[in-house]
């Protein structure tokens, strides 16, 4: 089956979350189009940008609701899927063509796809002008398509994965990932994850050690650049490895001063 040959549509729903995703909600749901048999979308009640009526105007499924983390958000959408194959999907991603005509092979031949409960595939990242396709951002594989009732979102928020009950086949066409728009966007991050691994690891009694905090920054430059050939991305690829560390630096330093403080008097 070529990419350009028409697709009849395939017994799968597609499930997004979504807040204030107004300029990026379109192409995700334009990737789906027509070769999916139902798109489901959870948009935060509190959007203010129009999010909910770009979904309303595509005819898909829309469900307003309160947040409730990226997990159980994410949860909800697939809970409500009729279908028997559920695509999750991110308002900031969009199927590949190449990736849906790999899918539909896969459901043209029923006998293939009873092995699998579930399929992962490589995710690229758009970032400063071209597609990063080393380092430790590629082929970051995640496993986005699965049989309804084998799997769910698990993970720590807001770092979610889908957990499957069976057995997980590969595909080797892309995700697009549209994630950083700008420099500025993917700094404002640090913070927030940073936070989050804080409290998880304070949670869980995890404090971090002199030996994590000097050698993982340069552990991650070195692993990103070299041995991952980030240095194949250009300057992006050099910045991406020094962010990578510069990430891993202030999550331990962040962890170190949360220790402090709580055996310090104000």
């Amino acid at each position: 089956m070529t990419i350009g040959q028409a697709l009849q549509p395939l017994p799968i729903s597609v499930c997004l979350i979504a807040g204030n995703e107004a300029a990026r909600l379109p192409r995700a749901l334009a990737s789906v189009a027509g070769w999916t048999s139902e798109v489901i979308v959870v948009v935060n009640d509190d959007v203010r940008d129009g999010t909910d009526a770009i979904a309303h105007a595509a005819g898909v499924r829309v469900f307003p609701e309160a947040w409730k983390g990226h997990i159980a958000q994410k949860n909800s959408a697939a809970e409500k899927a009729t279908q028997p194959w559920i695509l999750g999907l991110d308002a900031d991603e969009a199927v590949s063509p190449e990736l849906r005509a790999e899918i539909a092979q896969w459901f043209a031949t029923p006998e293939k796809l009873a092995s699998f409960e579930a399929f992962q595939f490589p995710r690229c990242t758009y970032y400063c002008g071209r597609w990063i396709r080393h380092g430790d951002w590629y082929p970051d594989r995640k496993t986005r398509l699965w049989r309804r009732g084998q799997a769910k979102w698990g993970g720590i928020d807001p770092h979610d994965a889908v957990i499957v009950s069976g057995r997980v086949g590969t595909l080797k066409n892309d995700l697009h990932h549209y994630s950083n728009e700008s420099i500025n966007r993917q700094i404002q991050k640090l913070v927030p994850f940073s936070d989050d691994f804080v409290r998880h690891r304070l949670a869980t009694g995890r404090s971090g050690s002199w030996l994590e905090l000097v050698v993982r920054p340069p552990w991650r430059f070195f692993r990103a650049y070299v041995l991952r050939l980030g240095f194949l991305d250009g300057w992006p690829g050099y910045y991406i490895a020094w962010l990578n560390a510069f990430s891993a630096l202030t999550r331990y330093v962040k962890l170190r001063e949360a220790k402090l403080s709580e055996r310090s008097e104000p």
